[in-house]
Formats: C-alpha cells, sequence, structure tokens
C-alpha cells in the first residue's frame, strides 16, 4: 500500500477516508494476508496530521476529523493482517503513529529520516491514545521525554530505543519488509491474531471507552484562541519556507 498524498502525505480528511476504504477492502478479502505500508511521495513518509483541517474550520468538522483519525488508528492497530511499515522517508507525528500501529517497522538508513510525535513542538498536545501506543513501543521513561520535547529520532536513535525494528539501505527498504514479513506469515494466522489482540486490545479499549470524551476534548482544545493562533503562525512559517 503505497500513500500518495503529495506534497507530504498529510493525513487530510479525504486522504485518511481512502486509506480506511483500501484497509478494509484488504481485509475483506480473503486472499490478502499482510500489508507492507510505505510512501510513494520521495523523501516523506508522512508529515502527518493535516494541520489545514484543524485551523480555522467549525467544531463539527474538527469533530468529523478527529473521529477518522481515532478510526484510522483503531483499524490499523487492531487489524487482523499483518501490517508492517517501509519508512522511506522523514514520518513525524500522525505518520508516526500510523507507523507505530503496525507489527513491524523497517526504516531506511539516512540521516535526514527522522520520526517521532512532535507535536508539542506545535504548540498542541499528543491524546492519550498516541502516548500509550509510544510507551508500548519504547517504554515509558523514552517515550515520556520524546513527547515532551518533541523529538524526531534519526535512523540510528529510533533503532536504539526500539521505535523501530531495523534499520537498512535506502534501497533495500521494501526487500527487507518482504524478507522480514515471509517470518510474520509462517505463523499459524489464527494463533498470531488472537497473541495481537491479547496484546493490543487493553490499549485500543480505552479509546473506545472514552472516544466521545475524547472527541469533545480535542475539540476544545482546537477551538481555543490562543491554539489556533499558533497554529496560524506555523502555518505561516510553512508557506515562508516554501516560497
Amino acid at each position: 500500500m503505497k500513500m500518495r498524498n503529495p506534497p507530504v502525505n498529510s493525513l487530510s480528511l479525504e486522504f485518511l477516508t481512502e486509506l480506511l476504504i483500501s484497509l478494509e477492502k484488504l481485509e475483506s478479502d480473503k486472499a490478502f494476508h499482510a500489508i507492507i505500508l510505505t510512501s510513494d511521495c520521495p523523501g516523506i513518509f508522512s508529515a502527518g496530521l493535516d494541520l489545514m483541517e484543524m485551523c480555522g474550520r467549525d467544531p463539527t468538522h474538527y469533530a468529523e476529523y478527529w473521529k477518522a483519525v481515532q478510526e484510522l488508528w483503531l483499524r490499523f492497530y487492531l487489524s487482523h493482517l499483518v501490517v508492517i511499515s517501509a519508512i522511506n522517508g522523514v514520518n513525524a507525528a500522525g505518520g508516526c503513529l500510523l507507523a507505530l500501529s503496525c507489527d513491524y517497522r523497517v526504516l531506511a538508513d539516512n540521516p535526514k529520516y527522522a520520526m517521532g510525535l512532535n507535536e508539542t513542538l506545535l504548540g498542541i498536545i499528543a491524546p492519550f491514545w498516541f502516548k500509550d501506543t509510544l510507551v508500548n513501543t519504547v517504554g515509558h521513561r523514552t517515550a515520556e521525554r520524546a513527547l515532551q520535547l518533541g523529538l524526531l529520532f534519526p535512523p540510528a536513535e529510533a533503532l536504539q530505543v526500539g521505535m523501530v525494528d531495523k534499520v537498512v539501505p535506502e534501497d533495500q527498504v521494501l526487500s527487507a519488509a518482504r524478507s522480514e514479513l515471509a517470518q510474520w506469515l509462517a505463523i499459524p494466522g489464527h494463533a498470531r491474531q488472537l497473541t495481537k489482540s491479547l496484546m493490543r486490545k487493553p490499549t485500543a479499549d480505552r479509546l473506545l471507552k472514552e472516544r466521545d470524551a475524547d472527541i469533545q476534548n480535542f475539540v476544545r482544545f482546537i477551538s481555543r484562541d490562543a491554539i489556533q493562533k499558533a497554529l496560524r503562525v506555523y502555518l505561516e512559517k510553512l508557506k515562508q519556507k516554501k516560497t
């Protein structure tokens, strides 16, 4: 599955919907047992959530958008398919969450291809289920430091802290993902799927129980004048960089 939403694979509402539909089609087809998730945008896996969806919109739109973000994470995190991410570019915030929801992560060995949950740098915070996913992957102390400082880890550090499972030369990312896939597919499917559910269901259940409250919290937070101002400032900086 190659993500293609140029220039940076930002997770717009439309793109989130397309990803969900694609996943549902693959999950409903018994011929498919696994997905390798990668990017078709050079140098970028995903820049994360689309800030344009969170700036200058009305509360109804914010709620719709956040529900789609929740759904994407839940579906990828709990998918009965084996999901391996072949990370071939920069991978920040919501894009990093998407990779963390996969079963295995291969990252290209390019110092520019940093990844992490850098929400605090934008003046916003990662919600509890982002945090839980990172803690489950790298441990509490590493996650606490990374989240507070909005750290983006270059490949060697991402491997060291356990954010990714393998770092390979850039031209070998897909082949390494395919090689790893063989090991996962060699396990009896029902046993692997039940074990995945055993490991991940408590984390997902926490969001499912608090889903509406999480949406309301997001809408309240993102609607605050100070947050909207911070997002506008950040978007203006991005525009200046492009020009």
